[in-house]
């Protein structure tokens, strides 16, 4: 395998939802065998350009941790915005994270007691989010981002989608 093809196949996820987070459904939990999620916050949750998660959010975050444990993890430094979301929605959380370091998925996947094939990394970045899960072992599920598209997010899907022809 060359180290391009290892690269690409460690920014793959393993689900690509056309749509936002709203879309990834407990029949879809029970389809991949995931017991546990770890979402990312900013673009993923939420817009990085809001200040309170949606009604719709609640609605199914409610249902969804009727199914999973779930847990926050954010690259975001502001402890108090992290925090703030995290409480709002009754979850643990992890800030400033790094990914795609994998250390502080390691630490909530830990909390949740959850082999990591069964824990899905869930977020709107290859470069950060489906790294980071895919270099630790999660099942990694890529979701629309929230509100807009970013410019570093187009650049990372035209990256990505170049390396493929690799």
């Amino acid at each position: 395998m060359s180290p391009a093809t290892s690269w690409v196949s460690l920014l793959q996820p393993n689900l690509l939802l056309q749509d936002s987070i709203l879309q990834l459904t407990p029949s879809l939990l029970d389809k991949y065998q995931l017991k546990g999620l770890v979402l990312d916050v900013d673009d993923t949750v939420i817009s990085s350009k809001a200040a309170d998660v949606s009604p719709e959010l609640l609605t199914w975050l409610a249902e969804i941790k009727t199914k999973v444990p779930v847990w926050l993890v954010s690259n975001n430094l502001k402890r108090s915005r992290i925090e703030r979301i995290a409480v709002s929605l009754d979850l643990p959380y992890i800030y400033g994270a790094s990914k795609p370091s994998r250390r502080k998925l390691r630490k909530a996947v830990s909390a949740m007691d959850l082999p990591y094939e069964q824990v899905a990394m869930v977020g709107d970045r290859l470069f950060t989010d489906v790294l980071a899960g895919n270099r630790l072992g999660l099942f990694t599920i890529l979701v629309e981002p929230v509100g807009h598209s970013s410019a570093l997010r187009n650049i990372e899907l035209w990256i990505y989608q170049n390396l493929q022809r690799v």
